[in-house]
């Protein structure tokens, strides 16, 4: 094994075993989310139903509160959003993609700022604020609260949300040692500029299929 996958895996001293494998398979259906949503694919919301599913148990078990509560909250907007994607705007034509609205955006400031102030009161409650990464956390998880409401909705601007969020991120789960998901951030970066083109491209055009 080489000197990279040998420090990669220190990082899991003292780690059950499950946790790890259960990262692993978050991390794999995370990446598949992204590639869907890239591709304007339906398969977005259930492979993201499993990977938020699975992460809503490892942050909780890591103590990352406001993450585990931005998993939660993804899981239920997939929900939403598969119902809005699949609505169809004629007899052969789904939603398509548009920008945000000046009222769509005061909706993102508030919802932002919403965001923010309880996952405060989540962390305060629990006296967690006892770290730099608890506020790191709460401002990611604002921001990614924002873009994945807009991807639900089919917004453009949903990539410029994950974009800034994943920056961030990768270096918050470096730090705390979940390597696998720090390198998923990494990768749902780039994923994001290619989407946020790629939609662009599609902006205002109603798709026939949402499986392609």
């Amino acid at each position: 094994m080489s000197p990279i996958f040998d420090w990669i895996f220190a990082q899991y001293e003292g780690i059950p075993t499950h946790l790890v494998v259960l990262e692993i398979i978050a991390v794999v259906f995370g990446f598949l989310s992204v590639w869907y949503s890239k591709r304007e694919n339906i398969l977005v919301f259930p492979t993201g139903i499993i990977s938020t599913a699975i992460f809503v148990y490892i942050l909780l078990v890591f103590g990352l509160l406001g993450d585990m509560l931005i998993n939660a909250y993804y899981f239920s907007m997939s929900i939403y959003g598969w119902y809005v994607w699949t609505r169809k705007v004629d007899t052969t034509h789904f939603i398509a993609i548009t920008e945000t609205t000046s009222k769509e955006n005061r909706q993102s400031l508030i919802l932002f700022m919403a965001a923010v102030i309880f996952v405060c009161a989540i962390y305060l409650y629990f006296d967690k604020f006892n770290n730099w990464t608890a506020y790191v956390d709460t401002l990611t998880t604002a921001i990614f609260f924002v873009g994945m409401w807009l991807m639900a909705k089919k917004k453009l601007e949903n990539w410029v949300y994950w974009i800034i969020g994943d920056i961030i991120s990768v270096p918050l789960y470096w730090y705390k040692g979940l390597i696998f998901t720090s390198l998923q951030y990494f990768l749902f970066t780039i994923i994001a500029v290619y989407g946020y083109l790629a939609w662009k491209k599609s902006l205002n055009k109603s798709p026939r299929t949402l499986l392609r």
